[in-house]
């Protein structure tokens, strides 16, 4: 028979509940480094914007929930997000920190200009401050310098009389061993080939030795070689776009062949593309390229500044007042090519130009994975540390580009051709937490991005305005709608 529940047992039992529910109540709150509360995250892969709250514990995002339980947790540092929009911090996918020893300051000091425009992460590539560049790396890592995460080429390989300072030559197969091994022990992040003297049969070795190591690789493209070759021996991507045009043309065969014979010069040989340029050729093209996975970097806004050198004063630019002389000196080139340059070269230039912005939204519509690029710093001139990203994703959605595609081609395109994407690119669990946080959404006007409120790097939360405050030019960092 079961035994009567008695009066000492209903005290036992209501003593327990008691003893369960004062347990429960003093149990210590979950504790986070950051937490960003009620914010629109705006979801990059299809631009889903759902209200989030978001946990931060060691620079990585541990927990995404759809209500903030502030009552459950300390938090060091609590973003009230609301009416306010998330996203991975930007990436700029082609920079340069370059210029020699006499450059090295004023390059470093470019680094916080990337933090301040919500870019966290830069691929430098290719110049001859190699050292100095792995020496930031730690600094920022160990948050003794503010910039961006840089993923770096190292020094670029070409042949002999290379046109940059620092390029690694290759002149036969064993100085192709030599350069990639090098290269690994850096470590560099990537292989960057140039075309100013590399031969025909080197590019193609190197592409093929990287590619046979696991190495990743970009690159310009010599004319002596066919588009289709380098895509097919392994390039990762392709800087700048008459690499494309190239491979868009009826006639690449003759036109390869005569740069070969020296008939034609790589500038001699534009007219001739667009001219030759096959909607049917294109397509093929571009199949090949999705194939392959092989990306490419447009780098529109340079393009737009440099075929407009002879027309546009940027006298009274901002930037020019916080920009190291020594780097504004580098301009001079460019800028006498471009002055001195005869009508026709102008005009051709011009007319380049505007297809490229063309060619840009036919490789979108065909699906070619793209890159977000300034090729800002030494020597470009005009093209402006930081602010070149957002003009650059400008570009882009003025070329024909959605504002969704267009970021995705920074921070989520980034990731995946570098391969981090499985631990940075999204704002996912586990992912580092290295995020932008915009006033306005940019979803609808891709010039939001610029309109700033917030940037995490990692445990770090910068305030843009006051990183801003060092440069003295307030001018620079207004953001105008």
């Amino acid at each position: 028979m079961m035994r009567s529940i008695t009066k000492s047992d209903n005290i036992l039992i209501l003593t327990f509940l008691f003893l369960s529910i004062l347990s429960c109540s003093k149990k210590e709150k979950e504790r986070y480094d950051i937490v960003i509360s009620n914010i629109n995250l705006i979801r990059i892969e299809d631009g889903n914007v759902t209200k989030k709250t978001v946990y931060i514990n060691d620079g990585t995002i541990v927990k995404l929930e759809t209500i903030d339980s502030v009552d459950h947790y300390i938090a060091e540092n609590r973003i009230d997000g609301t009416g306010k929009f998330l996203l991975p911090g930007f990436w700029d996918n082609h920079i340069h920190l370059r210029g020699g020893d006499s450059l090295i300051k004023e390059n470093k000091n470019l680094l916080p200009l990337f933090i301040a425009n919500g870019i966290t992460t830069v691929r430098d590539a290719g110049g001859d401050l190699t050292s100095e560049i792995l020496r930031w790396r730690k600094e920022i890592e160990n948050n003794s310098l503010i910039g961006p995460t840089i993923y770096t080429s190292g020094p670029k390989l070409d042949g002999a009389n290379a046109t940059w300072a620092g390029s690694l030559v290759v002149e036969s197969s064993e100085d192709i061993i030599k350069a990639l091994d090098s290269l690994e022990r850096i470590p560099s992040d990537f292989v960057k080939i140039y075309d100013s003297r590399i031969s025909r049969e080197n590019y193609l070795e190197v592409l093929k030795q990287a590619t046979e190591r696991g190495m990743i690789s970009s690159g310009h493209m010599p004319f002596t070689v066919e588009l289709n070759e380098a895509v097919d021996s392994g390039i990762g991507a392709i800087e700048h776009l008459y690499y494309i045009l190239k491979g868009c043309s009826d006639n690449e065969k003759e036109i390869t062949q005569a740069i070969i014979n020296k008939e034609l010069t790589f500038w001699n040989a534009m007219d001739g593309l667009i001219s030759t340029y096959s909607d049917s050729t294109a397509q093929k093209t571009f199949q090949l390229l999705k194939n392959n996975n092989t990306y490419v970097v447009p780098t529109l806004h340079i393009g737009n500044i440099l075929s407009y050198l002879d027309e546009v004063d940027h006298s009274n630019d901002p930037y020019l007042k916080i920009i190291g002389k020594g780097i504004i000196k580098t301009y001079d080139g460019r800028i006498k090519r471009a002055l001195t340059a005869s009508d026709e070269a102008k005009k051709s230039r011009k007319n380049l130009n505007t297809f490229f912005i063309r060619l840009t939204k036919s490789l979108q519509d065909a699906d070619v994975k793209l890159l977000a690029g300034s090729d800002s710093g030494a020597y470009n001139s005009y093209t402006y540390s930081g602010i070149s990203l957002h003009n650059e994703l400008e570009a882009m959605v003025n070329a024909g580009l959605s504002p969704l595609k267009a970021l995705q081609t920074s921070a989520y395109n980034g990731s995946k051709y570098l391969k981090k994407d499985k631990i940075t690119g999204t704002i996912e669990i586990g992912k580092v937490s290295d995020l932008v946080i915009l006033n306005s959404n940019p979803l609808q006007n891709i010039k939001y991005t610029r309109d700033i409120y917030r940037v995490i790097k990692g445990n770090e939360i910068y305030d843009p305005q006051e990183i801003t405050k060092q440069y003295n030019c307030s001018e620079c960092f207004t953001f105008k709608n």
